[in-house]
């Protein structure tokens, strides 16, 4: 398959393949750059092999690059600990302060302490396999044989019960 077949299905194309990126990144910019990412990518794989089902591959390899970048977002969101705002992290773990700050975050670690506790079993493993391991909804919905939506719900209760704690004692 010749770069000159190639670039006249990727122009017939580029719309589709444009708006099937946007629906599953949702962010017009970022499905552009995928799109740009795609044509290099098949390019490069021209280079170095035939491909009998080009518009297909196409299509593929646009929805992997989506994939990724999904992937990615979700890995980063997950450690900027998406629930908890960034005031809330620095009054519980300020790394240099008084000796009055260092009391107060004591406090509200122990009544945190005593929320987390009052949860039930199934409510603290979420917690912990989420917050400690870094396991995601699904991953903790297989383990715990409940669906990936039960674990979300439960987490942001399990999380406004933490802010809850937080705010109570600011």
């Amino acid at each position: 398959m010749s770069q000159s077949r190639f670039n006249s299905v990727f122009l017939n194309q580029r719309l589709s393949l444009l708006r099937t990126l946007q629906r599953m990144v949702g962010n017009p910019s970022t499905a552009e750059d995928l799109l740009q990412e795609t044509y290099l990518r098949v390019t490069r794989a021209l280079g170095e092999r035939p491909i009998e089902h080009l518009e297909p591959f196409v299509f593929q390899t646009a929805r992997n690059l989506a994939l990724d970048h999904l992937r990615a977002r979700r890995v980063q969101a997950r450690m900027l600990v998406e629930d908890v705002p960034e005031q809330v992290l620095h009054n519980v773990a300020a790394p240099l302060g008084s000796s009055e700050d260092a009391a107060q975050a004591e406090q509200l670690l122990k009544h945190l302490s005593i929320s987390l506790g009052q949860l039930t079993e199934r409510q603290q493993q979420i917690f912990i396999q989420s917050r400690l391991h870094g396991a995601s909804y699904l991953e903790i919905a297989e383990k715990l044989k409940v669906s990936a939506s039960t674990v979300q719900k439960e987490l942001k209760l399990i999380m406004a019960i933490c802010m809850g704690v937080a705010d109570r004692h600011q």
